[in-house]
Formats: structure tokens, sequence, C-alpha cells
């Protein structure tokens, strides 16, 4: 099947092993995780499923099984990584070209000022330019790696 048209992770999951360690983190048979592009912060992961799909409702039993895994080991490396204090989990899938279903995994740094907590967040850290650079993310990606055991 080929890449629909307009999809960026999709794109991005064709790569395949020429992916930036940034953008192939982790992953088993259902899930790739990347750093988020124009991220505002080292460290706001995304989780995407490996095939084009649009809502959580289409999720296999399987995907949805191994969802709740990943956030939970990527929580625990992001805080090992990081030294966040907690991290957040949402979903949208909303933006033009952006609608495949991706779970957005994020680093709540300690002292972050009450305003940008919460949803906040991604007013105060999401859709930044230039965002976190290219080596930022590969040096936290390897890291994260190690971490999960990849």
């Amino acid at each position: 099947m080929g890449v629909p048209e307009g999809c960026f992770t999709c794109r991005q999951e064709a790569r395949g092993v020429e992916a930036a360690p940034w953008e192939a983190i982790a992953g088993d048979r259902y899930w790739r995780v990347a750093h988020a592009v124009g991220a505002g912060m080292v460290g706001w992961l995304v989780l995407v499923p490996r095939r084009h799909v649009t809502t959580i409702a289409e999720l296999t039993d399987d995907e949805a099984a191994a969802l709740g895994s990943w956030q939970v080991r990527l929580s625990r490396a992001l805080q090992e990584a990081t030294g966040c204090v907690k991290t957040y989990v949402a979903q949208f899938a909303e933006a033009e070209g952006y609608a495949h279903v991706h779970f957005h995994v994020v680093p709540r740094p300690p002292g972050l000022d009450a305003e940008q907590r919460g949803p906040g967040i991604f007013a105060a850290a999401l859709g930044q330019s230039p965002g976190v650079p290219e080596a930022e993310m590969d040096a936290l990606a390897l890291r994260l790696r190690v971490l999960l055991g990849g």
C-alpha cells in the first residue's frame, strides 16, 4: 500500500532505516517513537501507529494493548533521561498533514510556570520555530534507545 497523500507520518514511516535517530527512537511491529517536529522542548515525543489510521477507534486490539505499555515505558525513560517530574499524554491529530493518529508524550520539567502546565504546555512548547536542534533530538534519541533496551 502506498503512502496516503499529505500524511507526514506515513512519509516518515516509509523512510525506514534512512530516518535520523530522532525520527526512529524505538518501536515494535505496531508503533514507532519519534521526537516531535517543531517542539520547543527536548524530549517532546510522539508515539505513532506504523499503519495509517486517523481515529483511535481504528486501532486493532493488538495495537491498543501495545499502546499502554509504550506510554508507560516512554514516561519512565523520559523521567530518567530528562529529570521530568511527570509526563503528559495527549492525542488530537487535527492539524493539516497530521491526521494520522499520534500520541504526544511530553516531559513536564520541574519548575515549569503554572500557566505552562497541563494544556498550557502546547502553547508554550509546540509549533516553535526553529524548535529543538536535530543534534539535541538525536542525542536524546540515542539515550532513550539505551533506556528502552534498544
